[in-house]
């Protein structure tokens, strides 16, 4: 039986703060928990009402689960793991940096993004959802254990940045139409709403672009998980062929 002091606790991690204040973060799910649990997160508390097999799983009840899961329909199983000592900030390779992303679903899929295309690092300033947000965590499935994503002031890494940055402008050049690849650089990937910010954008050395094929030309802009989706396809695409 889970105590008050338990259900409290792990409530309470829906709240970012209190995330901080117990380093603490919940995963949800038979799949993404022994994904964590394969990786270098190090696991705090495991409640199941299957058998995953674990030593330190505890067992409860369908009721008692649902009482503690952040979920509309509630998994088999709810971990709680530490959070990790902060890697350092990888700056070779193809790096994808976030300025002002708040919806916890777009992060979520941009981090397994990353994963896909072999993006290890992700930058993401202060403003940006943090990766640790259940709805966050949920939508990577298993992809922040091979991301690395690091919270800066973004403002302050670009003026130390030695190599290209580039940036999604709505007119900026076709990345279609580009000539070279990116393989080592920073794209950065701005707020769903207004875009990179100006504070940001006098850091970039190249604005890029996804053109508007339709024949109205007026969709306002696309989703930033989607923009990110086809920015990395096309370049990796553009390493693979030339």
């Amino acid at each position: 039986m889970l105590s008050k002091n338990t259900i409290k606790l792990i409530t309470s991690l829906k709240q970012k703060k209190y995330r901080y204040q117990h380093r603490l973060f919940v995963v949800e799910g038979k799949k993404t928990i022994l994904e964590f649990l394969a990786s270098d997160f190090v696991l705090e508390s495991l409640y199941t009402v299957v058998d995953l097999g674990i030593d330190q799983q505890q067992f409860i009840t369908e009721k008692e689960l649902q009482r503690i899961s952040f979920l509309k329909n509630t998994n088999s199983a709810l971990a709680i793991f530490k959070f990790k000592k902060e890697e350092s900030i990888e700056q070779s390779g193809l790096i994808i940096g976030l300025d002002n992303i708040r919806d916890p679903g777009n992060l979520g899929t941009i981090i397994r993004l990353c994963d896909w295309f072999g993006v290890t690092q992700l930058l993401c300033n202060k403003e940006t959802v943090d990766c640790f947000n259940p709805k966050v965590v949920q939508a990577t499935m298993g992809s922040l254990t091979r991301v690395n994503v690091s919270y800066l002031d973004l403002k302050t890494f670009l003026k130390g940045y030695k190599k290209t940055v580039y940036g999604t402008f709505m007119s900026g050049e076709s990345i279609y139409s580009m000539e070279g690849r990116i393989e080592d650089g920073l794209v950065i990937m701005g707020n769903e709403a207004n875009g990179i910010s100006e504070e940001v954008e006098q850091f970039i050395n190249y604005k890029i672009s996804i053109p508007r094929f339709g024949k109205s030309q007026l969709t306002e802009s696309l989703n930033v998980a989607t923009a990110t989706a086809i920015t990395l396809s096309e370049l990796k695409r553009k390493a693979i062929e030339m």
